[in-house]
């Protein structure tokens, strides 16, 4: 056990601050601190110590020098047990420092922050805070280092307990998660330059280009159950960045523990709901839309729709909605089991009529407040791949109608509607819908033909006038020829194949439209 008599206190974030240094005064701990936050303590009525009266040097260079002083990192780094340590302290007139309170400058918010320039984000380098919390994290039998808010009331309470004591493995869990925050710190400062273009002295941050090093920082939410499949282990992490932890940061309010499935889903779920603004239903089975919806009039008629494409795939599934789940939806939703639904929240009717399934996971998004992570990652043996998100716009302006016919104005809203759902099935991927929602979809196989011919073959609803999104090129005609059998009357692909005309001209002998993008949404 460790006593505490002396904390240094100097921190960027301030929540909990006050109760929790008077708290340590309580136990007759005495509080050094430094600028800003020496003010904020004692304007809050808090006896403190500014650094600069224990070192007998002033703050200088605007705050870059306040803490980066021998008589701090001694009072810190100094073994109790070792007496020619003490001996060397008292030489010298150098008080042992025994806790250390400190957050650091908000590198990751800024270099984040649109409009930022390159010095600002520079003097968002912390420099004394990383020093200190290596120093004290280093000499961890001795000393607690604090590095988070959510650490202050277990560590009153245990000092409380132990008459102003903290037991070896506390400090020892502290000095772990102080490492791993200067380590996370570290990683994005070097991320952040291995970014920035130096041309003759002028820096800028450059958008398009991949880091020549990459260090991505992870934290654990939670241990699951088991992987896919049940021979295997799995946990789940957060990025730790600046960009908005959608999942991680997602709230369960009923239902059993989420499985690795279930979170692939889910996040499946979520990417295809940023599609629409009109409120939309989503059933996701194996991270495949087999259901996907929009509707005027109300959220349960969207969800009706949604499951009428495949009414047998949507057992087990997950399911996704943009808006407040509402009784009538979540009426519908107890016909069929389900595996888990996403929503950015849930009337009290609607959680109330649920709460019967106890074994129904009920997830309450967190809505995306700056925004979302530009880069995929994929893992391969040995190492990653990454690439930029695909999120571009629907450009609707770059489209091109290839065929003799145009479509009609229904037809044009429905391949918009199928173009949005197309990039997030599986390739190779056939979409068939109206306007408001998918009536077959073909994901997954190795030759887009037996995509075009599965979607037709699940289709429950007529496919009469429907359309066909295709997520890359036809190779052939014999796509073209499966839709124009089942009735389908236009068609919206990327193009880019040798065989292009041989599929416009298919197109042309059915008397379909076909309207090409340039752009292709392969989803391996």
């Amino acid at each position: 056990m460790s006593l505490v008599r002396t904390a240094l206190v100097s921190v960027s974030k301030r929540d909990g601050l006050v109760s929790f240094v008077k708290g340590l005064c309580d136990l007759n701990v005495e509080i050094i601190s430094t600028g800003g936050t020496a003010r904020f303590l004692r304007d809050a009525g808090i006896l403190v110590e500014e650094v600069s009266e224990i070192t007998g040097f002033p703050e200088i260079l605007d705050g870059r020098v306040k803490t980066l002083h021998p008589k701090v990192h001694a009072g810190l780094l100094a073994i109790r047990e070792n007496q020619q340590h003490q001996r060397q302290l008292r030489e010298n007139n150098i008080t042992p420092i025994d806790m250390v309170v400190v957050n650091l400058y908000p590198f990751a918010e800024t270099s984040a922050t649109v409009g930022a320039s390159f010095q600002e984000v520079i003097e968002n380098i912390d420099i004394g805070g990383p020093s200190m919390i290596r120093s004290a994290a280093k000499n961890f039998r001795d000393v607690a280092v604090v590095v988070s808010s959510d650490d202050y009331g277990w560590i009153l309470k245990e000092m409380e307990k132990g008459q102003g004591c903290l037991s070896l493995s506390s400090q020892f869990l502290l000095a772990q998660k102080a490492f791993s925050l200067t380590a996370g710190y570290e990683a994005a400062i070097s991320s952040y330059l291995s970014r920035i273009l130096d041309s003759e002295g002028t820096f800028r941050v450059t958008e398009e280009a991949f880091p020549k090093k990459l260090y991505i920082s992870l934290e654990k939410v939670t241990d699951l159950r088991y992987g896919e499949n049940p021979h295997q282990g799995a946990a789940f992490y957060r990025e730790v960045s600046a960009f908005d932890a959608v999942l991680p940061d997602s709230v369960q309010l009923q239902g059993k523990e989420l499985s690795f499935n279930n979170i692939i889903d889910l996040n499946a779920a979520y990417h295809l709901l940023q599609e629409f603004q009109a409120p939309c239903a989503i059933i996701i089975k194996h991270t495949n839309p087999c259901g996907v919806a929009i509707s005027k009039e109300s959220q349960v008629d969207a969800y009706v729709k949604a499951r009428a494409c495949d009414p047998v795939s949507a057992f087990g599934s997950v399911l996704g909605f943009n808006r407040i789940l509402e009784k009538e939806t979540a009426q519908e939703i107890a016909l069929t089991f389900v595996e888990a639904i996403t929503a950015p929240g849930y009337s009290p009717d609607a959680l109330n009529l649920l709460s019967a399934k106890k074994s129904l996971r009920l997830i309450q998004y967190a809505e995306a407040l700056k925004h979302l992570h530009p880069w995929d990652y994929k893992r391969v043996e040995g190492g990653v791949l990454i690439q930029d998100a695909d999120r571009i716009e629907l450009r609707e302006t770059d489209w091109r109608v290839a065929t003799k016919r145009s479509p009609n104005q229904k037809e044009w809203q429905a391949l918009k509607f199928a173009w949005r759902v197309v990039k997030h099935v599986k390739s190779n991927a056939i979409v068939y819908s109206n306007e408001t929602q998918t009536v077959g979809i073909g994901a997954g196989q190795m030759s887009r033909v037996d995509s075009a011919r599965i979607g037709i073959s699940k289709a429950v609803l007529p496919t009469q006038g429907c359309v066909m999104a295709s997520d890359a090129f036809f190779p052939f005609r014999d796509g073209i020829d499966v839709a124009a059998a089942a009735g389908i009357g236009a068609v919206v692909q990327p193009g880019g194949s040798v065989r292009d005309e041989e599929v416009i001209q298919a197109a042309n002998e059915h008397e379909m439209a076909m309207v090409i993008t340039g752009i292709r949404h392969f989803r391996h």
